[in-house]
């Protein structure tokens, strides 16, 4: 399979009709290779219009090139900035992030996806991957001046959202169900807004699940 040629064809036919015009965003998308993040059986899949599971059974995901795209383009990464890329799963994320931004922190709580993440992104001096719950972010990199979540949320990100600089961003897709909405949480000063941006579909991350809410 030519991979090369199923990039450009993944970054033409999806991702720049979807509106992300940054050439910083297409040229990342266009060298980091997406099949060698996911299981040997899943990389004829690698560049389709879906959410690519990283492996037979993990349950996790390579978001849709759509939608990843466009939440990039709506975080506006400057090469300054310090990223929380939250659940990157084997790396990939990490690894177009870190062509966009100055410092990227990769948080993964599962341990074997941590691993393989690590040996993905051996080479890139300026990511570190570290493993801990999703939902507690990493606090101690911080603050970050964005932090994308690769996955949907059923709830407000709140404890992420303190993990913010001034001015910082957050992208996420929130709703309690496979449909939700693409959100950017902006914060200034003590306040945070939230905004959405599109409608978008992902699976959703350990530890954002809604509580159960029993009704007498």
């Amino acid at each position: 399979m030519d991979y090369a040629r199923s990039r450009r064809t993944m970054v033409d036919n999806q991702v720049r009709p979807a509106d992300v015009t940054d050439h910083r965003i297409i040229a990342a998308l266009l060298e980091v290779p997406r099949e060698r993040f996911v299981a040997p059986s899943k990389q004829g899949v690698a560049y389709l219009d879906i959410d690519v599971p990283v492996a037979d059974d993990s349950g996790r995901v390579l978001l849709k090139p759509i939608v990843f795209g466009k939440l990039l383009q709506a975080a506006g990464i400057k090469e300054t900035e310090r990223v929380l890329d939250v659940g990157c799963a084997t790396g990939y994320s990490a690894a177009v992030l870190a062509r966009l931004a100055g410092q990227v922190v990769a948080l993964e709580e599962d341990a074997a996806l941590a691993r393989a993440a690590a040996a993905n992104l051996g080479g890139l001096s300026n990511v570190s991957v570290v493993t801990g719950p999703l939902a507690a972010g990493s606090p101690q990199g911080g603050p970050y001046n964005v932090i994308l979540l690769e996955g949907r949320s059923e709830i407000a990100p709140a404890p992420l959202c303190a993990q913010l600089a001034d001015n910082g961003r957050l992208l996420a897709v929130i709703g309690s169900a496979t449909m939700g909405k693409a959100t950017i949480y902006t914060k200034a000063g003590a306040h945070v807004t939230a905004q959405p941006l599109f409608d978008a579909g992902a699976p959703v991350l350990p530890g954002f699940v809604k509580p159960l809410e029993f009704v007498f």
